[in-house]
């Protein structure tokens, strides 16, 4: 009922994000006590924008995470605006990764699948056998940050074709996929026409949906 930044499926693994910004980080944390405590092997990763850098629970958050060791993946999605705002004019030190201080920090290439892959299987390694640990992805929004941002007020269209043209991620991989045999151009094209079909069958069946009963209204709201 709260649209997409309410979303929340616990039945698998996954605890939603939250109206209030950084208030996840937090959250994650204390799914992060759990895990600890429970002994299961399981990790978490905790994901906030560079926007959310600098609140403060984000800090509190990573404190008592290295005094208890959890294990607890800190993502940094740096994607250089939050909302509106250019990173370099919110932020006094940009290099996210660096400001967990006493949580150890890596930045990697968030626009290079296989970059986030290996980085992925480091932090995962490190929160498991040490501790929390920050890792900065350092990425690009194409859109606004919601629907009610144009996204070109702030930032010039060249400068967003220009990130596009150079280094789009599904580009990269898919030119990844091609060159080393893995699958061929015509496979992929086909693959890609039955994900657009799925998607348009499903946006459909969304939209014809009826709308929700009176009743309905107040459920699942505290």
């Amino acid at each position: 009922k709260g649209g997409s930044m309410h979303l929340y499926f616990p039945e698998n693994n996954f605890y939603g994000g939250n109206g209030i910004v950084g208030a996840q980080v937090p959250v994650g944390t204390g799914i992060g006590l759990a895990a600890k405590q429970k002994g299961d092997g399981s990790a978490v990763v905790v994901a906030f924008g560079d926007g959310a850098a600098n609140q403060g629970q984000v800090y509190e958050s990573f404190n008592m995470s290295q005094l208890w060791k959890l294990p607890v993946i800190y993502l940094c999605e740096n994607n250089r605006y939050g909302m509106g705002t250019a990173a370099e004019r919110a932020a006094a030190v940009t290099d996210f990764y660096t400001r967990g201080d006493y949580v150890p920090g890596i930045a990697v290439d968030g626009m290079d699948v296989l970059a986030v892959r290996e980085a992925s299987r480091f932090a995962l390694w490190h929160v498991r056998n040490i501790g929390p640990i920050v890792m900065e992805a350092l990425t690009y929004r194409y859109h606004g940050h919601s629907m009610s941002d144009p996204g070109v007020s702030y930032r010039t269209p060249t400068e967003v074709a220009e990130i596009r043209q150079s280094f789009d991620p599904l580009r990269k991989v898919r030119s990844w996929i091609v060159d080393n045999n893995v699958m061929a151009d015509d496979e992929l094209k086909k693959m890609e026409k039955e994900i657009r079909k799925q998607i348009e069958a499903d946006a459909k069946d969304a939209l014809n949906d009826s709308e929700l009963e009176e009743s309905e209204l107040v459920l699942d709201i505290y």
